[in-house]
């Protein structure tokens, strides 16, 4: 499992973690796409946010391994802000490649990339 080096593990002030320290030794915890209804709590709001600010600093548009970053936190982007850059795509592997989509970035956290690119 690929540790991503300089990627913040967790949310300032929370229990809301970005990355994992170690693999599951049950299994891969399988990326899904979660519905986001706008009765979501501002921290979840404010973490999906900080993360995808995060992601796209570190990778931009250019496709990255999933590694240790944390299927929950990735699956509330999965399928929106963050999709699969590999055909067929293995969402219960660590090695799998994504990419960011700057269109709908955009769209649901417009302050993301300005601030990514500042």
């Amino acid at each position: 499992m690929l540790k991503h080096r300089g990627f913040p593990g967790r949310l300032p002030g929370t229990d809301l973690q970005f990355t994992i320290r170690r693999a599951n030794p049950k299994g891969v915890t399988p990326l899904t796409r979660r519905e986001r209804f706008r009765d979501r709590k501002a921290v979840d709001r404010k973490a999906d946010e900080l993360f995808l600010l995060a992601l796209w600093e570190h990778f931009g548009e250019d496709p990255f391994e999933r590694g240790n970053l944390d299927a929950g936190r990735l699956s509330w982007l999965f399928g929106r802000e963050v999709l699969p850059a590999e055909d067929p795509f293995d969402p219960e592997s660590y090695e799998a490649l994504l990419v960011l989509d700057p269109a709908a970035i955009q769209a649901s956290f417009p302050d993301v990339i300005d601030e990514g690119s500042a």
